[in-house]
């Protein structure tokens, strides 16, 4: 099994969630598929350099239908210098049609490196074939601050946990587990694929082998992901 399997990426609409990793998940599959589509229900940095081009539109089927151009990126305006805005749900859903595997990033963590979502979050269409929540692995051992994790009193509520704990595997597990965590807003009958990130060494490796086992013992996922996406092979184990 190679990543794109793993994370259940080689068809249909694949939602990425959390915090950790997801653009360059995204860009690790985008880069292993023979077509995608790259597109986001919110905001999302510039992306250009992983993509073959993208096509600001307010069309995105029509660019997709039209393009031999891959990966595809698809947007609906640029709204400053460092970020193009994202579609809502509905037009993403609409994309389920175009016969080709569709990555989309669905929520925001201001480069943090866990996160629990707010009232508004995550923007999930009611396409999603996968659904895919991210934590970093670096966090566990880590205090609950700003620093690291966004929405901390998210986070908080959610594990008992008071602002400058230490984060431990269960903490993580509880939230990528969580219906108000990394399982809010996944469509009926979307499969829920965890994927722990950054794990780039034999430590780190035990760290998310536990967290995969307590997310295991909370919910009903058919695997976790344990992954490196920098690395050249970025998949690492799975659970």
């Amino acid at each position: 099994m190679d990543i794109v399997g793993a994370l259940g990426a080689h068809e249909g609409t694949t939602c990425f969630v959390g915090a950790g990793g997801k653009k360059t998940t995204m860009a690790t599959l985008a880069a292993r598929l023979d077509r995608a589509v790259v597109t986001a229900t919110v905001r999302i940095p510039i992306f250009d350099d992983w993509v073959a081009r993208v096509a600001v539109t307010d069309d995105p089927a029509a660019a997709v239908a039209a393009t031999d151009d891959w990966p595809l990126g698809v947007v609906p305006e640029r709204e400053r210098e460092d970020r193009y805005l994202g579609y809502d749900r509905e037009t993403v859903a609409a994309l389920s049609d175009c016969g080709v595997p569709v990555l989309v990033k669905a929520d925001g963590a201001r480069m943090r490196r866990f996160k629990a979502p707010s009232d508004r979050e995550p923007q999930v269409p009611s396409s999603a074939d996968t659904v895919v929540p991210i934590a970093s692995a670096h966090v566990v051992g880590q205090p609950l601050t700003e620093e690291r994790v966004h929405r901390v009193d998210r986070v908080a509520a959610l594990t008992g946990l008071d602002p400058g704990d230490t984060i431990r595997a269960a903490d993580v597990a509880t939230v990528l587990a969580s219906d108000r965590g990394g399982r809010k807003g996944v469509p009926d009958g979307a499969t829920v694929i965890p994927l722990v990130n950054m794990v780039d060494d034999d430590e780190l490796t035990a760290t998310a082998r536990a967290i995969a086992r307590a997310i295991h013992d909370r919910t009903d996922v058919p695997r976790v992901v344990l992954a490196e996406m920098r690395a050249p092979d970025p998949l690492v184990e799975v659970v």
